[in-house]
């Protein structure tokens, strides 16, 4: 039995090729808002770190109605780092929108997210994004979209995809270039055509499969899931199949289905829909079942992590100091933690040797740097290991990862980026001039040498450079490698930064901080010129004497600081040095801070990687 009445869609692209932004649009035009109502740009993305960054950061869902049949859309992130989160919601869905850019084409995690939607067998509706753009070249990138479909294996059925030509920040798209824009009608037409009804049958036991978990102020805890089989009502009996074999019983307090933006309450539901559960104790990849015949259904696989990240109790001396501190010890840094990994997939957490430290593994510094935030804003104070890449024994020999990395870039900058990579053991593999004055550029590198090269590769481009990777194997493992060329100016006492120390300073490198600031022995105040480290006094003061002399004093100018955010302190310290984070301040320091206790540079990165 199939539902006619009913499609489950989700949406999938690169980092910023417009999926929430069409969203938006498909929300408008089937009138999930009332007209007069105020709607904020990128509705979906209803998290402050999202908005404050512009990118989706968790999947969400919506719906809309669109004559007569319900269409349930999850919205999915674009970025890499969060590729867990599209992995376990496309159990929500029977077919997916792709989006790619008309002029930038497909790029890595165009590849990623399209290669996992060919496993799961679905039809794809391919949408060309932003064809307005002056540098839009929909032919070539159409070329380009059916090249990656047949690189991919995907089937013969799945290469014969309906395309649609799309403006998505105007909401109008067509289906052929010599067609007039008009709204977005098109494209649902062609979503109710091409999207396979969820088929089932509602009179057999119940099977809902948890793709996520949320939380509700009045209900508590939801798990958002698909009902793959049967139908659920309220106050209804179930038992929830954990990991391992684990049963739990429980009902059903309050059951809400997805329509527009709201969660609306329901009295029952049946096969194919998407809804949200309260009054139960789960975690994502459980089956929740009929107690009659409980039968649990193959839990969600993500792929494996591919950094790791030591987060540990904050230990300075500026420790507890701050007022919106309210999180400090390691059972609650330990708590928050787990908590995490039970809600994201894709993060794993586990102890090490000091029980006042947690190996905490991800997909990538981005979202090792969002979690940090995430927590930073919940009142923890925690302090951070530099981030490394997770290696395996592969017969008997260490292997380390190597990504591929696709780089867009003005003709002029192709020199400088490629002697940057060559320093960080990268090979190019490839080339290509696609027009327009700008290159394209493939390189081999290992993952290793991509950690702290976002800053530099933008600072190189002067902003002006597209940067994209996605993991592309193994390699033996090369050895240790300093991150950085250049050494830090650490402060060697306690006390309070003075205009006058810093203005002598000045020529031995650039700061991280302004006067007036507390520093501590051991807390890094800037970044050197040389390779070695440098302990300072940042604190002297100018000694007065009772004599003055007309005009002998000195003007005192600073160049602006570089104040270093929790992504950018993660990518610049090396491997003897750690990242501080209070609600109130990220400063970095050494990993031992009394200056006569200290290795010299070179020999303490040397045993900090040799331990790994």
């Amino acid at each position: 039995m199939a539902r006619k009445d009913l499609r489950n869609i989700a949406i999938v692209a690169h980092v910023d090729h417009g999926k929430t932004t069409l969203v938006d649009h498909m929300l408008r035009q089937a009138g999930a808002f009332r007209d007069n109502e105020v709607v904020a740009e990128r509705v979906m993305d209803s998290n402050d770190l999202e908005r404050e960054r512009g990118i989706t950061i968790l999947a969400k869902n919506t719906s809309v109605r669109w004559k007569g049949v319900k269409i349930n859309i999850v919205d999915t992130p674009g970025h890499s780092d969060f590729g867990g989160e599209v992995e376990r919601t496309l159990m929500m869905a029977d077919g997916a929108l792709l989006l790619v850019d008309a002029a930038e084409g497909p790029l890595p995690q165009t590849r990623f997210v399209l290669s996992k939607c060919l496993e799961r067998g679905f039809p794809l509706i391919v949408v060309i994004n932003k064809i307005d753009r002056q540098d839009a070249r929909p032919h070539e990138v159409l070329s380009e979209v059916f090249d990656l479909f047949c690189d991919l294996g995907a089937s013969d059925a799945q290469t014969d995809f309906p395309m649609v030509y799309a403006i998505g920040k105007l909401g109008q798209c067509k289906r052929e270039l010599e067609d007039e824009l008009t709204n977005l009608v098109p494209l649902f037409e062609t979503v109710l055509a091409r999207v396979p009804a969820p088929e089932g049958d509602p009179d057999e036991p119940l099977q809902v499969i948890v793709c996520n978990t949320t939380h509700d102020d009045y209900v508590g805890r939801l798990a958002v899931g698909r009902i793959v089989r049967g139908s659920i009502r309220q106050a209804g009996d179930v038992v929830v199949l954990g990991e391992n074999g684990k049963v739990t019983k429980g009902a059903v307090k309050a059951l809400f289905t997805f329509e527009g933006l709201k969660r609306v309450n329901a009295d029952s539901a049946q096969v194919g829909e998407v809804v949200a559960i309260a009054g139960l104790d789960v975690n994502i990849g459980d089956t929740i079942a009929d107690p009659q015949r409980p039968e649990a259904l193959e839990r969600i696989v993500v792929e494996e992590p591919t950094i790791k990240m030591k987060i540990g109790v904050n230990t300075s001396p500026f420790a507890g100091k701050s007022k919106q501190s309210k999180f400090l010890t390691s059972r609650q840094l330990k708590d928050r933690l787990e908590r995490e990994a039970r809600k994201n997939l894709a993060i794993r957490v586990e102890p090490t040797d000091s029980p006042d430290t947690f190996l905490v593994l991800g997909r990538g510094e981005l979202q090792l740097a969002i979690l940090v935030e995430t927590m930073r804003r919940e009142g923890y104070e925690m302090q951070l290991s530099n981030p490394e890449v997770v290696t395996r024994e592969i017969e008997g020999q260490a292997m380390e990862p190597v990504e591929l990395v696709v780089i867009d870039v003005p003709e002029t900058y192709v020199g400088i980026v490629t002697e940057r990579l060559s320093t960080r053991r990268g090979r190019m593999v490839k080339m290509t001039n696609p027009g327009f004055g700008r290159a394209r550029l493939e390189f081999q590198v290992p993952s290793r040498g991509l950690i702290g090269f976002r800053g530099e590769f933008l600072t190189s481009t002067r902003g002006t450079g597209l940067l994209n990777t996605m993991f592309d194997g193994w390699t033996p493992w090369g050895g240790p490698m300093m991150r950085r060329p250049t050494g830090a100016i650490v402060a060697d006492r306690m006390g309070v930064a003075t205009p006058y120390a810093l203005h002598h300073l000045q020529p031995r490198g650039t700061f991280f901080l302004v006067p007036g600031v507390e520093v501590y022995e051991g807390m890094i105040c800037g970044e050197h010129n040389r390779p070695n480290d440098t302990d300072c006094n940042v604190i002297k003061e100018k000694k007065l004497s009772n004599i003055r002399n007309h005009g002998k004093d000195e003007n005192v100018l600073l160049a602006s600081p570089r104040l270093l955010t929790i992504e950018t302190a993660m990518e610049w310290i090396d491997a003897d040095e750690l990242v501080e984070v209070t609600p109130e301040a990220v400063r970095v320091r050494k990993k031992v801070l009394a200056v006569n206790l200290r290795d010299r540079r070179e020999d303490a990165i040397e045993q900090a990687q040799a331990v790994e």
